[in-house]
């Protein structure tokens, strides 16, 4: 495999490659004055599987770069072009709320699948979609990251209370509470503007006595995070540690936490950014090889690919 790192995802792009045993080759992307790019590929691509890997924090960003890519790939004699966005955007965008509005999720979905022959993402923001499978036309596996998450909390926090922000987020708390084998609470939140909510703390003895520690799947805004940590102290919690698979922070997000009175803000590699503390190019090189065997597979029938990177089945 030819792994082609766009310029900012270096540093997860030599762990991958490392972990893939890939070749890494860096990507050519000139900028003109008047905002137009140039995609440029390296080397020899003839006959060779190649992976783009580009975080989509910014999708409008990257979108024509990708596709230019893409292609260009294909006509460098590419057998297969793949997709690895640790951070896939556009997914919230699930349903139209009000008349003449684009539903964003199965529009970009369909978009990446013109241009790439497999997809693998982190714990994408889903709602109403159930599966990828579900609004991508080629192999889509979402690689999940609570066996890494409780991993770090046994071993640098053993004695986090672990606090989803919301009603949404009690199902993936609960598996990285399992997993660490620590207790959990659900915060009760109330949205009234992309930057303005209110949290609810719940009465417990066991956030007294332990560090708790809120998990998030994305900050954004940081206005949840930022909520919920005021919350706490006011309480009368230890200073919250703050996790988050994702680490988007919008302008001001990550200070806005902090001002808050976090202890410490924590994220996966995702999306380059000075909180990254948790790699994840192993978790993503299982599910790449997971999608590649499958593909290759000289077996009659359909291969079915299920969502847990781990798995496959055939039928």
């Amino acid at each position: 495999m030819i792994l082609v790192a766009f310029p900012e995802m270096r540093p997860l792009a030599e762990d991958l490659a490392l972990a893939l045993g890939a070749d890494l080759l860096a990507l050519g992307w000139h900028h003109f004055p008047d905002g137009e790019s140039l995609i440029s590929l390296p080397g020899d691509l003839d006959g060779a599987d190649v992976a783009f890997l580009a975080t989509l924090r910014d999708p409008d960003r990257l979108a024509l770069p990708l596709r230019f890519a893409a292609a260009t790939a294909r006509e460098m004699g590419a057998r297969r072009v793949g997709l690895i966005a640790p951070y896939l955007g556009y997914m919230r965008q699930d349903h139209r709320f009000e008349r003449g509005q684009a539903v964003s999720a199965p529009l970009f979905a369909q978009f990446l699948g013109e241009s790439f022959d497999w997809l693998v993402t982190v714990d994408p923001h889903l709602h109403r979609i159930a599966r990828l499978q579900n609004v991508f036309p080629m192999p889509a596996i979402r690689a999940v990251s609570a066996p890494l998450l409780a991993t770090w909390i046994s071993t640098n926090l053993p004695d986090a209370v672990l606090l989803g922000p919301d009603s949404e987020s009690q199902q993936w708390v609960a598996e990285v509470a399992r997993l660490a084998g620590r207790p959990y609470e659900v915060l009760r939140k109330v949205r009234s503007g992309d930057r303005s909510v209110d949290v609810s703390v719940p009465e417990s003895a066991a956030l007294r006595e332990g560090t708790p520690m809120i998990l998030d799947d994305i900050a954004s805004s940081g206005s949840t995070m930022a909520r919920a940590v005021e919350r706490l102290l006011a309480a009368g919690t230890a200073a919250p540690v703050c996790l988050a698979i994702h680490a988007v922070f919008a302008h001001g997000a990550q200070d806005a936490i902090l001002s808050a009175g976090a202890a410490r803000i924590i994220t996966t590699d995702t999306i380059p950014h000075p909180t990254n503390a948790i790699g994840i190019a192993g978790l993503l090189a299982e599910a790449i090889l997971s999608v590649v065997t499958a593909l290759d597979l000289p077996v009659a029938g359909t291969i079915r690919l299920d969502p847990n990177p781990t798995e496959r089945t055939t039928e």
